[in-house]
């Protein structure tokens, strides 16, 4: 990988990975589009550490808080009732799904899940699924002429159940083309919450998830001797950098306006991508054109 290639895919990687448009899929098209080599599983989660670590900053209060919560409510029950200790023991329940599936599927997850046919579908399906879920969640807020708004769920009404079905949602964006945050925001509105409170517990509960695949790549990474390691490190601070500034606009974006841009653009994107592998313009399970 050049310098070049690591500046690109890392600016990529930092604009895409909190919006609701899969930053692994970009990372696969971009490559595509460019007849780069495919930058693999590897490279896309050793990058978002870089990411990671820009949520980490800007939650960094809510962080301190929900760990000093958690660790007290170890050895004080009463700290259990707390909802800051609660939404720790959330995050770690709503990180099971992705753990399991992640080491179980990992063969999965570096070959065949990286077929752009897949990923196209993923694009079109889940942008679907956010377009509804969308509605769904305008329709409450606004009301309508026989209907009054309803009002949506807090973070503070969490429960384990929800949790769970957060961390299957996020389990789904495993396959490129799903989108963690699109996936997590998605069943998040449709369990009824605010769309604030679904973006914010949908970082908080990546951070786990991503920052141990990270770390378990890193391992496979050093002992395998497969990864560039000066353009992987130089994209993961861009990604860095990209990413708290993403993150930063993305929470003020949501407060007041729709997910619909993002549906027509993922919906666009995998139409494209399928008539591209369709005309044989792009190979479907390898990063370069087709010949």
């Amino acid at each position: 990988m050049s310098w070049f290639e690591s500046l690109i895919l890392g600016l990529v990687q930092g604009l895409t990975e909190f919006l609701p448009v899969s930053s692994s899929a970009h990372l696969r098209l971009t490559a595509a589009f460019s007849g780069w080599e495919d930058p693999g599983a590897a490279f896309t989660a050793i990058t978002q550490i870089g990411t990671e670590t820009a949520v980490l900053i800007y939650f960094r209060k809510d962080i301190g808080r929900i760990l000093s919560a958690w660790t007290r409510s170890l050895t004080d029950k009463e700290m259990r009732r707390n909802h800051d200790a609660r939404m720790g023991w959330l995050v770690i329940v709503g990180s099971i799904p992705i753990g399991v599936l992640g080491v179980t599927l990992k063969d999965q997850i570096e070959g065949p899940f990286r077929d752009l046919r897949i990923t196209a579908a993923m694009l079109i399906g889940m942008g679907i699924v956010l377009g509804v879920a969308d509605r769904l969640a305008a329709r409450d807020e606004s009301g309508g002429r026989h209907r009054a708004a309803k009002q949506r769920k807090s973070l503070e009404d969490l429960s384990v159940k929800d949790g769970l079905i957060y961390g299957v949602c996020q389990a789904m964006a495993l396959v490129p083309g799903v989108s963690r945050s699109g996936a997590t925001i998605s069943g998040g509105l449709f369990m009824g919450y605010r769309r604030e409170a679904a973006a914010r517990y949908s970082f908080l509960l990546a951070i786990p998830a991503v920052l141990a695949s990270g770390l378990f790549e890193l391992k496979d990474a050093a002992e395998g001797g497969h990864v560039t390691w000066g353009p992987t490190i130089f994209a993961t601070i861009i990604a860095f950098a990209v990413g708290y500034a993403v993150i930063a606009w993305f929470m003020k974006f949501i407060s007041t306006k729709s997910f619909m841009p993002f549906v027509w653009y993922r919906i666009a994107l995998g139409i494209l991508i399928i008539v591209l592998v369709g005309t044989g313009a792009l190979s479907p399970d390898a990063g370069e054109p087709a010949h």
